[in-house]
């Protein structure tokens, strides 16, 4: 190497590192205190064994609302577009030193023939089957109406508990009149406000003397039990990875966590925008968890009409943004998109991982039934790496969800990005690699050349590198893009972003 090249001063190293132990207090503060306030510690989280509340009703009675009073935090859509909520959604719930589950259903409309009224209805009877108690919600301002009559049979013959929670009680004064629902026949009957919180604690209270005293597991003896050391973001990886399938509406996101969690779990329907709420699911492979997070289809924004799907594309990027792992879902029939581009750019920027996930290779590869000449792979893939060049980081896979075909090679691939997510590579080692680098060939105009003085990785998911440099200058975009190419050839870091940050020496 001729000409300017950087120098390595290793006598810095002390101030180096203790600008580093600062940088990671500010840049972790936020990540630190929301993993203390949020992230569950494995010897407090309910199990699955835990008894699970059902809460059942027709749309639009609050039966959203009041899952997200009784876990504490805003999980399921609210609004008031009736049918908001199609997907079963899960919680965890404490209550007196009470652990339990908690299931969100869709509006149940029994003997509906449309497609997405009776998939809610199936996805229902599921939560029902698998519920210790049942709570039926009504809405005090309406009438009882016949399939009120019908779905209060129903739950009936299930043989379990039941109770009535006659919603949107705000005025004690509104109970006299909301009597009439006693009709239905369900014996216990509670008047609450689930927007207000009134008498949710005397709902609790009722449900829980009724889930079976075998599967109650209080608090107390959940700490009895041998401690262990709680689980953070930056240890999460060891125990469970999160996944966020994200992608446009109808691509194939619903019918991929099926595939990979083995279940219904979903809706599927040829209908655009049938996912709503986030679905999650666990799946153990080989030992490994994986959460799979089932997305809304991200639209863009003069595209969402109702409120429903407006907060259902915030949602979708907020569980992105929690996420490890980003599979974005490429519909091989429509090929890759200017707004395929821009959720993977949201990915992107957020600092997960991604995987390019092409769906319906079936449709167009060497399987195609329309008579049509078969697509060629690498050409497809040139095609999508030519729109997505910000993530020529990111593996790809071609895959089939609806078959399966290809579907399972997905699970060794995540793992292998999730461990390059967490990869640290010691200081030692990074300015022998950076006193190696032929900065000439980054073809930077000499007047925004500077010298790195000292680099170390300060952060890792995604993996964070700092440069101390001579001049107070911002890294050219060249200079920042060879240093991307040059970690990836020595150390790999397959799938994940790479952020670069640099201070001048002197601050």
């Amino acid at each position: 190497m001729g000409g300017y090249v950087p120098i390595i001063d290793v006598g810095e190293e002390f101030f180096a590192l203790t600008y580093l132990r600062q940088f990671h207090r500010i840049q972790n503060r936020d990540i630190l205190t929301s993993t203390i306030q949020s992230e569950e510690t494995v010897a407090t989280k309910p199990k699955k064994t835990a008894p699970l509340l059902a809460i059942v009703g027709r749309p639009n009675v609050g039966k959203s609302t009041l899952f997200n009073r009784i876990v504490g935090r805003r999980r399921a859509l609210v609004g008031d577009e009736p049918g908001i909520t199609r997907d079963r959604l899960y919680g965890e719930a404490e209550w007196n030193s009470h652990l339990f589950r908690v299931v969100d259903t869709g509006g149940i409309v029994p003997d509906d023939p449309d497609l997405i009224p009776s998939e809610i209805y199936r996805q229902a009877r599921v939560a029902l089957d698998e519920a210790a108690c049942i709570v039926m919600v009504v809405d005090s301002r309406t009438n009882i109406a016949s399939p009120d009559m019908e779905l209060a049979r129903l739950l009936a013959k299930s043989g379990k508990p039941v109770l009535l929670a006659v919603n949107k009680i705000d005025d004690p004064k509104l109970e006299h009149s909301a009597q009439e629902f006693r009709r239905l026949g369900i014996k216990s009957v509670h008047f609450i406000s689930a927007e207000h919180g009134l008498n949710i604690a005397e709902l609790l209270e009722d449900a829980i003397s009724r889930m079976p005293a075998i599967m109650a597991k209080t608090l107390a003896e959940e700490q009895a039990e041998p401690e262990k050391e709680p689980e953070t973001r930056a240890t999460r990886m060891t125990f469970e990875a999160k996944i966020a399938i994200i992608g446009r509406p109808n691509v194939g996101k619903s019918t991929l966590l099926n595939r990979l969690t083995g279940t219904d779990r979903a809706i599927v329907s040829p209908i655009a925008g049938t996912t709503r709420d986030a679905v999650d699911e666990v799946v153990v492979k080989d030992g490994k968890r994986y959460r799979i997070i089932d997305t809304a289809g991200i639209r863009r924004k003069g595209k969402t009409k109702l409120m429903a799907e407006k907060l259902s594309v915030v949602m979708a990027r907020k569980h992105l943004e929690e996420a490890d792992v980003a599979l974005l879902i490429i519909d091989a029939t429509e090929g890759v998109t200017a707004l395929d581009a821009t959720i993977g750019g949201y990915a992107h920027e957020s600092g997960r991982s991604v995987i390019i996930v092409v769906n319906k290779w079936d449709l167009v590869g060497g399987q195609r039934t329309d008579g049509k000449p078969p697509a060629d792979r690498l050409i497809y893939e040139e095609q999508v790496r030519h729109t997505l060049k910000f993530l020529d980081y990111a593996p790809m896979q071609f895959i089939s969800a609806e078959s399966g075909k290809n579907a399972v090679k997905l699970f060794p691939l995540i793992e292998h990005v999730a461990a390059e997510r967490v990869k640290r590579i010691p200081t030692g080692a990074m300015n022998k690699f950076i006193s190696q680098v032929d900065f000439e060939k980054a073809g930077v105009p000499y007047n925004k050349r500077l010298k790195i003085k000292f680099i170390t990785q300060a952060a890792t998911a995604p993996p964070t590198f700092m440069l101390f440099t001579d001049r107070n200058v911002k890294l050219h975009f060249s200079y920042e893009r060879f240093l991307h190419n040059q970690l990836r050839a020595a150390f790999g870091f397959e799938g994940t972003p790479i952020w670069i940050k640099t201070r001048h020496k002197n601050k």
